[in-house]
C-alpha cells in the first residue's frame, strides 16, 4: 500500500520529466540547431585563403549563374526555395496539419565576397547538401478569413479548391522559405581551386574557387542571421 502510494505521488514528476527530456530532444534535434551545430565546426575563411580539400565556411552575396527561380506566391528571384501548403483537418477530439503541397529546388550558384567569388553547386539528385532557409513569407485562410486573389491563385495552379462543404473555407496555410538573389548567405564545404573553360562575365582570372561537397563531406547552406559572423 505504500509503494502504491509512493508510486502515485512521483507520478507527476515522472510525466514532467518526460514531457521535458521530450521537449529538449525536439529542440536539440532540429533541423536549424543540427545545421548550426554543423556550421560551427568549420572555420569561416576569406576565398584568398581557400586550400584545396580543406573544410571551410564562407559568408558572403548570392549571385545567380543563370536565370534564377521565381516562386509562385512572392514572385521573388531565388536560386533556392522550398514551398509548402497546408491544411488543418479534424482528427475528432484534435486536429492536425496536413501536408498538402510540398515542393524545393536548388541551383548552382556564386557567392560575392569583398569582390570575389565562389562557385556553390549542390544537387538535388544524388542530394549533396543539407540546408535550413529562414521562412520569409506566409498566408493563411479560414472559416472568416477568405483567401487573397494571390493566394486564390496559388491554390489553383495546385489543383485545390479553396472551399469545403457548404461552400467554407478551409483553413489552408502557405509557407515560403527561399535564397534570393542579393542575400546573405552561409555555406560551408570543401574547398577547390577549379580551372575555367570560358572566360566568366566580369571575372577575369583563370581559375575561380569552388566549395564542393565528397563522399564523406556534405555542403551545409542556410540563410539563417544565426549563423553569420561579423565583418571586421
Amino acid at each position: 500500500m505504500i509503494l502504491a502510494l509512493s508510486f502515485k505521488q512521483i507520478m507527476p514528476f515522472l510525466f514532467i520529466g518526460a514531457f521535458i527530456i521530450i521537449a529538449f530532444s525536439a529542440y536539440f534535434f532540429s533541423k536549424k540547431k543540427v545545421i548550426l551545430r554543423r556550421l560551427d565546426k568549420f572555420q569561416f575563411r576569406s576565398i584568398s585563403q581557400f586550400r584545396t580539400n580543406e573544410p571551410t565556411k564562407i559568408m558572403g552575396k548570392v549571385l545567380q549563374t543563370h536565370e534564377p527561380f521565381v516562386v509562385p506566391f512572392s514572385k521573388r528571384k531565388c536560386v533556392a526555395y522550398e514551398i509548402k501548403i497546408e491544411q488543418k483537418v479534424s482528427t475528432g477530439k484534435s486536429s492536425k496539419w496536413k501536408t498538402l503541397v510540398v515542393k524545393e529546388d536548388i541551383q548552382d550558384f556564386f557567392i560575392e565576397e569583398r569582390g570575389e567569388v565562389v562557385m556553390v553547386k549542390p544537387t538535388v539528385s544524388p542530394k549533396n547538401y543539407h540546408s535550413y532557409l529562414v521562412k520569409d513569407k506566409s498566408v493563411s485562410s479560414g472559416t472568416f478569413n477568405s483567401p487573397t486573389p494571390e493566394f486564390r491563385k496559388l491554390l489553383e495552379d495546385f489543383n485545390i479548391k479553396a472551399e469545403g462543404l457548404f461552400g467554407l473555407n478551409k483553413t489552408l496555410r502557405y509557407s515560403e522559405r527561399i535564397l534570393e538573389v542579393g542575400e546573405t548567405v552561409i555555406v560551408a564545404g570543401v574547398a577547390k581551386w577549379k580551372s575555367l573553360n570560358q572566360p566568366l562575365e566580369g571575372y577575369s582570372y583563370s581559375k575561380i574557387a569552388a566549395l564542393e561537397s565528397t563522399s564523406e563531406q556534405k555542403l551545409f547552406i542556410t540563410d539563417l542571421p544565426e549563423a553569420r559572423k561579423e565583418r571586421r
